[in-house]
């Protein structure tokens, strides 16, 4: 286990907590496990070794309860990582973005499918930020940098949803990122048309048939 620090600032006053980081990243990040702490104590200063009152553990927690505490401080506040942690989520975000384009770009050109050696030097050429978000949520961003490099162009499908007025306010977010147009019907349902990278279906048909529990209708829309 690698002991980092977590912290968080209420009303001006700092507190400090000891915990396994792998353990508080997930915790943070919302993948379930328990927030392990090094040290039993809430610390104001861990350098110095100050601990916290119990007086002001109830005044900005409301509890003096450790694990509770610890994993408001988690959630909430700033869990430091070590540079090779820093390291190894840089080098899956980009693992992650070139898998992504092997699968679904072509080059426009010719036609073909674009290598993924071809992929990593564009990256790598353009500098490309890759934000620690999905990567369906910044491909938009990361192919505007890589059109400088090289001729790129993702492969997508355009279809047409229909979902019951009763599903629409959950599958609104889903739909947001893609959608090229919308139209309210009479019934209440909404009519909707996507553009979406043809990797990326699958997995929203799967939400999309999960929301409505298979009652929104699709149809691919064929352009010519």
């Amino acid at each position: 286990m690698t002991s980092t620090t977590a912290r968080i600032k209420r009303e001006g006053k700092h507190f400090e907590i000891l915990v396994d980081m792998e353990g508080a990243i997930n915790f943070k990040r919302g993948r379930g496990g328990a927030v392990m702490l090094e040290v039993d104590k809430v610390f104001t200063n861990i350098k110095k070794g100050d601990v916290a009152s119990q007086g002001d553990l109830t005044k900005y927690f409301g509890t003096t309860d450790i694990q509770k505490i610890a994993e408001k401080i988690v959630k909430d506040g700033e869990v430091e990582v070590s540079q090779e942690h820093r390291t190894a989520e840089q080098e899956a975000r980009f693992k992650q973005v070139v898998d992504f384009l092997s699968k679904n770009s072509i080059d426009p050109k010719t036609g073909n499918p674009i290598t993924t050696e071809r992929i990593k030097n564009a990256l790598e050429q353009a500098h490309v930020n890759i934000k620690n978000i999905p990567v369906e949520n910044q491909i938009n961003d990361i192919l505007m940098e890589l059109t400088k490099i090289i001729p790129i162009k993702i492969e997508t499908k355009k279809i047409k949803i229909v979902i019951p007025a009763q599903h629409t306010g959950k599958v609104y977010g889903i739909l947001e990122q893609y959608k090229e147009a919308e139209k309210w019907l009479d019934n209440g349902n909404l009519e909707a048309v996507i553009k979406i990278p043809s990797g990326l279906l699958m997995s929203f048909y799967d939400k999309l048939n999960s929301i409505t529990h298979g009652s929104a209708l699709t149809e691919e829309i064929i352009e010519k």
